[in-house]
């Protein structure tokens, strides 16, 4: 039976990434782990999900300021819609060839 994690409980490691590095890229990353009290493999992996979690949110959602927000709606309000749009009505309406 496994136990559920925890918060003072990581999962297991399952998986292995590895990387080919210059010598200087592997000393700056030695020296950066070293101040920060960690292993090299610990740095790399929250450096990697620190930018990977930037990325990823990068693509999901993005600010505005509120007036620039206000003329991105605008904006929307103005596209066709499906009434407009013959072609697309008909996407929307008609079954999908998997339905057929």
């Amino acid at each position: 039976m496994t136990t559920p994690p925890t918060p003072l409980r990581r999962p297991a490691k399952e998986a292995r990434i590895a990387l080919r590095v210059s010598t200087q890229e592997r000393d700056l990353i030695e020296q950066a782990s070293a101040l920060v009290s960690t292993t090299v493999s610990d740095f790399m992996l929250r450096a990697s999900l620190v930018r990977a979690s930037e990325v990823l949110a990068d693509r999901r959602e993005f600010r505005l300021p509120p007036d620039q927000w206000e003329a991105f709606v605008a904006m929307l309000d103005q596209l066709p819609t499906a009434a407009d749009t013959p072609r697309l009505r008909r996407l929307l309406t008609e079954p999908s060839t998997l339905e057929r």
